[in-house]
């Protein structure tokens, strides 16, 4: 299993993602679901990948040899984050597509992606590519997308993420999301990559790789189960808990 998620603020975009491959419970391995696309000062773009690992490493290769090999489109060519979007739906359902036709086993080929980033001074944008090549947009209410294992994450999600809130903030929600839902699923594991891009800067930001035994994703998880502990304790006590007897008024 896999979680993913990207958040749009308005100082930019977070992407998330873990690390985990599980085929099977004695073939469990660890591969990257961030690949990112980089055309320093003209555009830069964000994949993240769940679903089936052939499909997702294909679709990978696919976008990164199609520029030198002049094949249009490509994410060099689009003039829009649509245009980008539309392109990486059709990449996928072609590979998927190849995958089936050469399977004899019925296997599932089915990959879902979160595609995001900026072109020039267009406002910069998180899509959900579908397995059939269609996309949604993130939306103003909720600017977050997720893919793979989402429930167990989403929770905090719903309750902070604001399009006013800032990057740092943001990014780290997304950890608290991701290890809420480490600690839920044992399909999802470390390694978790985490990406912070600022609106307009037009090149890679920050990207982190925090292992199962670093410093800061430890106490970041340490702190947030002291919050919640602390959350609970504050919690208006029940009627009968202050005067006995009393009912549930």
């Amino acid at each position: 299993m896999t979680y993913c998620v990207a958040i749009h603020v308005n100082a930019g975009l977070v992407f998330c993602s873990d690390s985990r491959t599980n085929a099977g419970i004695d073939n469990v391995s660890t591969y990257s679901k961030m690949h990112t696309f980089s055309w320093p000062g003209e555009r830069f773009f964000v994949l993240l990948s769940a679903g089936n690992l052939a499909t997702t490493q294909a679709v990978v290769k696919k976008l990164s040899s199609d520029i030198p090999n002049g094949l249009v489109p490509n994410l060099q060519s689009a003039r829009t984050m649509q245009e980008a979007a539309d392109y990486v739906g059709i990449i996928s359902t072609q590979v998927q597509r190849q995958q089936s036709e050469r399977d004899t086993a019925n296997t599932n080929f089915e990959a879902t992606f979160i595609f995001g980033g900026q072109i020039a001074d267009e406002p910069p944008g998180i899509f959900m590519v579908y397995p059939q090549g269609n996309y949604i947009h993130e939306s103003s209410e909720h600017p977050f997308l997720q893919i793979g294992e989402m429930k167990y994450g989403k929770p905090i999600l719903d309750r902070v993420i604001k399009r006013d809130l800032d990057l740092e903030r943001a990014a780290r929600c997304c950890l608290v999301s991701m290890n809420s839902t480490i600690r839920s699923n044992v399909t999802v594991g470390p390694p978790v990559e985490l990406l912070i891009y600022e609106q307009d800067s037009l090149q890679e930001g920050r990207r982190c790789l925090y292992a199962e035994d670093n410093p800061f994703g430890r106490e970041l998880a340490e702190k947030w189960n002291e919050g919640l502990m602390l959350a609970l304790e504050n919690l208006p006590p029940f009627p009968w808990e202050i005067t006995p007897g009393a009912g549930c008024e």
